[in-house]
């Protein structure tokens, strides 16, 4: 992918356009025009998903519109939303964690009411959904998954609970929400689980003092377990499984409940009509079945073991039988409006 900035996470993309075209670089979503296509203005992406690369080629290829991405950790994308929304330099959103969306959407950020015609949900999509169509689900993981190393952990904890004991003192890590979207579901999740924000913010405090480790996101985290700084840790479990792919020495157990993560797609309520447009048709080609073979081959250790939300479409053979795990759902719009304070309130207390 390139160019490559000097985060190796922010990616932006031209859309694999020929060579010779005008580069993209610097565009933005105000109506620049390709030469190639000079009917269509250039589609600004914002994503946080392995695949997203192979899915915005796969769209130039299949329709010509330009496109540029930037690929991030949830955390700075939000980030960069609100700094500009006032003026906006985005098109679309795609993360994961329907909080993020409920957010925007009581902002007036996202465009309302578009739901793309002929898709046909599976149980997973319709509980997925917003109710005023401000954004569509594209995939469900879990949030979050124990992953450990079998050699050195025969009989890993069996509940929540457990995490406190000392016996896996300074042996737990997770990830930070301000930097992992996936997490902040994850901390509302477990309050939702046992009771409220003050039993959470109760549960937390007990595991920083059991010596939690935070890490940014997925991947550091999943470093500090297979180098040994931690034992057990708590990620995303499309991250998870994608480990256990990569060494069969690790292994993934769900503890009773994990909380339902879905990814989803939003539109930016102030981008150029020509440009929602754009969004529209490529959140149709992410739910045909050729966008649903690139999310599924995009990134085969990550981001592309999700659980589908369209029938017909099967997980990939390595994820287990949802039904084979207990999962609770929470509501995006409750935790949603809360995501900003409990984050400050986690990154304050249990980070720092």
């Amino acid at each position: 992918m390139t160019p490559i900035t000097a985060n190796p996470k922010v990616r932006i993309l031209a859309g694999a356009l020929a060579i010779g075209a005008v580069a993209l670089a610097g565009c933005s979503s105000s109506g620049t025009k390709s030469p190639s296509s000079s009917s269509k203005v250039t589609l600004v992406v914002y994503s946080a998903q392995g695949y997203d690369s192979a899915e915005v080629n796969a769209f130039h290829k299949a329709t010509g519109i330009p496109v540029k991405l930037d690929d991030n950790s949830t955390g700075p994308l939000l980030t960069q939303i609100e700094a500009t929304k006032n003026n906006p330099k985005w098109g679309l959103l795609w993360v994961d964690g329907t909080t993020a969306f409920a957010g925007l959407d009581t902002q007036g950020l996202l465009l309302k009411g578009f739901s793309p015609p002929g898709v046909k949900w599976n149980s997973l999509g319709l509980a997925s959904q917003a109710a005023d169509h401000s954004w569509v689900p594209t995939g469900v993981t879990l949030m979050a998954a124990l992953v450990y190393n079998k050699t050195k952990v025969p009989n890993p904890p069996t509940s929540w609970q457990a995490l406190l004991s000392s016996q896996w003192k300074g042996d737990v890590g997770m990830n930070d929400p301000s930097q992992s979207g996936p997490t902040y579901p994850f901390i509302a999740g477990m309050m939702n689980y046992l009771g409220g924000i003050s039993q959470g913010e109760a549960y937390y405090t007990k595991l920083k003092a059991n010596g939690l480790i935070i890490h940014p996101t997925n991947g550091p985290t999943l470093q500090a377990l297979t180098s040994g700084q931690i034992k057990l840790a708590l990620v995303q479990s499309s991250a998870g499984i994608g480990a256990v792919l990569g060494d069969k020495q690790l292994a993934v157990k769900y503890l009773d409940p994990v909380t339902l993560l879905p990814s989803a797609i939003g539109i930016d309520a102030k981008a150029p009509v020509a440009e929602q447009k754009e969004a529209e048709k490529f959140i149709e080609f992410v739910l045909s079945a050729q966008g649903q073979k690139v999310m599924q081959s995009g990134d085969p250790t990550g981001d592309s073991l999700y659980y589908p939300v369209l029938q017909g479409v099967n997980p990939l053979p390595a994820l287990p039988p949802l039904t084979s795990v207990r999962t609770q759902s929470i509501n995006p719009y409750t935790w949603g409006l809360r995501e900003s304070t409990i984050n400050a309130w986690f990154d304050s207390t249990i980070v720092r």
